[in-house]
């Protein structure tokens, strides 16, 4: 027995006027956490207390939610809140710019002494590389010097993606320029919801049965079939039902979704709306990265229309069936693209990858069945239910049927963004896509599908690239080529690579977690000439060991760079051993 009386100190009414303000529910803490940093102050331990007691979480859960997602700042005062904050990409392909973090950072400092500046791995905007954030504002192509208040608050002008290269066939692109993505109207001019509307008229086993006839595969890398995927939510016996787009594209060299954003965000939702008529799934989340704030609200803007034009919400077209769909922003995790990870990430949690199986379809948001899909994936099938399955698949003689965006990028003279059929070579993305190499370049090598894709040299170049060419050396993964040419060290480039697999772990596991950071060291030394004899054989046997051992995708896929980099540049890696140092 005692006679202490416990006492606690009462928590901020600012606090609790913000947790109230997202619905005093615990699923939505990033957008708390966010809200809290940006307009009130700043996170630091009380302020995590008092949302912790709030929201009737142990503080420990919140401690652990908020220090896991890098543009939450938790030691953040009031005072460097109102700073400017400066985020420098160290991805890849901003380091092929010539970027280094550490000579712009001096820069900055040396001339706005009291701006924060951070490094940020890859910002999605890897078409006007190098690039920054300066708060929410996507700046590039910039150097350190052209970084002044001036450019606060004004976007760089975007790359235009209006007009069609030479050779391509648009479906996801058809309308980009001739629609304004911030109005309805515009978009209904050019066909927007007459895919949702032929839709309605179907029954939802007939939508997803002219899905799994166009042969749509899931276009984030893994290509799995996205009617498969309708199929098995369909019929799983749990409900509700819900559908989540995947916006969270944090991989170097991947831009195509924060393109279809930008140029048509309507066909987003109503590739959503179908998807949740044919699962009967009556609830669907954006789930968009933390760093596409403007993309953000070009998706809330969007949302807010159909609804209001009843393309969206109860009742659609007066059809019976409602959809509702919700814009959820990250904050800054290369590891919520996996799905796992994401859903935890929406259900208000670290963003840490779950145990499969079960899989989504069955066990996903709220452990409840949910179908994950890429934003191009959802882009997709409007023109599919509006056009018919056979005239999708007859786009393109390969078997993969259908379109596909390409994102094409490095020492070639026209970077940036087309679509095209499936089973385009290497030789042909360049030259007939990218014009070519650069005055003074020849080709070297590239990474194919994305930072986890393979490093091919010019043995490759003529293989025909689809969900069926990883077998002979060259992935496809999301569609993304980087193109370097004779002065990129091999070597140096995957230490890049590896740098942003070790800072974006998520450390769950052990042998990605330790794995990366141990693989990025013996790049480093293997780079700058001091590697030691046994260094290459302990990157293949880490290599080996993540693709086994590792939870997620994450460290499994590091494999690919790795194991194809010294399969075709192993004199380049045997070069960086010092003979001396045996």
């Amino acid at each position: 027995m005692t006679n202490k009386k416990v006492m606690f100190k009462p928590f901020s009414p600012k606090i609790e006027a913000v947790v109230n303000e997202h619905g005093k529910n615990s699923s939505n803490i990033l957008e708390i956490l966010v809200d809290l940093q940006t307009n009130h102050g700043g996170l630091n331990p009380e302020t995590l207390d008092d949302l912790a007691r709030s929201l009737d979480l142990p503080p420990a859960q919140v401690y652990g939610i908020a220090s896991f997602y890098s543009m939450l700042d938790i030691s953040q005062t009031s005072h460097a809140s109102t700073m400017p904050k400066v985020r420098v990409c160290d991805g890849p392909v901003c380091w092929l710019c010539g970027v280094n973090f550490e000579s712009a950072t001096k820069a900055i400092r040396e001339t706005h002494a009291e701006w924060q500046v951070e490094r940020s791995s890859c910002l999605g905007l890897c078409d006007r590389a190098p690039a920054i954030l300066i708060d929410n504002d996507q700046i590039g192509p910039v150097t350190a010097e052209e970084i002044n208040p001036s450019v606060i608050g004004v976007h760089s002008k975007l790359v235009n993606y209006e007009i069609p290269r030479s050779g391509e066939v648009r479906v996801m692109l058809e309308n980009a320029g001739k629609i304004d993505p911030s109005s309805l109207e515009s978009a209904l001019l050019v066909g927007a919801y007459q895919g949702l509307e032929a839709a309605l008229k179907l029954s939802s086993e007939k939508v997803i049965e002219e899905i799994e006839r166009s042969n749509l595969k899931g276009r984030g890398g893994a290509g799995f079939p996205v009617g498969k995927k309708w199929r098995f939510v369909a019929e799983a016996p749990l409900s509700p039902k819900f559908i989540v787009c995947n916006a969270d594209e944090s991989e170097p060299l991947i831009f195509k979704d924060r393109v279809l954003i930008d140029t048509n965000p309507h066909q987003i939702l109503e590739g959503m709306a179908i998807s949740g008529y044919a699962t009967g799934a009556r609830t669907g989340y954006i789930y968009i990265r933390g760093e596409y704030s403007h993309q953000s609200k070009l998706l809330e803007n969007a949302v807010e229309q159909a609804e209001k034009a009843g393309w969206l919400g109860e009742n659609i077209a007066g059809s019976g069936f409602s959809f509702i769909v919700h814009v959820h922003r990250g904050a800054g995790a290369y590891i919520c693209g996996e799905e796992t990870a994401l859903l935890e990430s929406l259900e208000g949690k670290r963003g840490e990858p779950r145990i499969r199986p079960p899989y989504p379809p069955t066990s996903g948001y709220q452990n409840l069945p949910t179908a994950v899909n890429n934003v191009e994936s959802l882009a997709a099938v409007p023109s599919i239910l509006r056009r018919g399955a056979e005239w999708y698949k007859n786009l393109s003689n390969n078997p993969a049927g259908g379109t596909k965006l390409y994102m094409l990028l490095g020492h070639i003279n026209q970077p940036g963004l087309f679509e095209a059929p499936f089973g385009l070579t290497l030789r042909q993305i360049i030259e007939e896509f990218g014009g070519g190499m650069r005055s003074g370049s020849s080709f070297h090598f590239a990474l194919c599908g994305g930072a986890a894709g393979t490093i091919v040299d010019s043995t490759l170049l003529d293989i025909p690239i689809d969900y069926n060419s990883g077998g002979k050396g060259i992935t496809l993964g999301a569609g993304a080529f980087l193109v370097c040419d004779e002065h990129v060290s091999p070597v140096a480039f995957l230490r890049e690579l590896m740098h942003f697999f070790k800072v974006e772990s998520c450390g769950k596991c052990t042998p990605c977690r330790e794995g990366t950071s141990r693989a990025h060291d013996l790049l480093i030394r293997l780079a700058d000439g001091h590697g030691q004899k046994t260094d290459i054989q302990e990157l293949l046997n880490l290599a080996e060991v993540m693709q086994e051992a590792s939870f997620c995708g994450l460290g499994q896929s590091v494999q690919l760079p790795v194991k194809s980099a010294l399969a075709h540049f192993s004199d380049r890696f045997v070069a960086g051993i010092n003979e001396e140092l045996m």
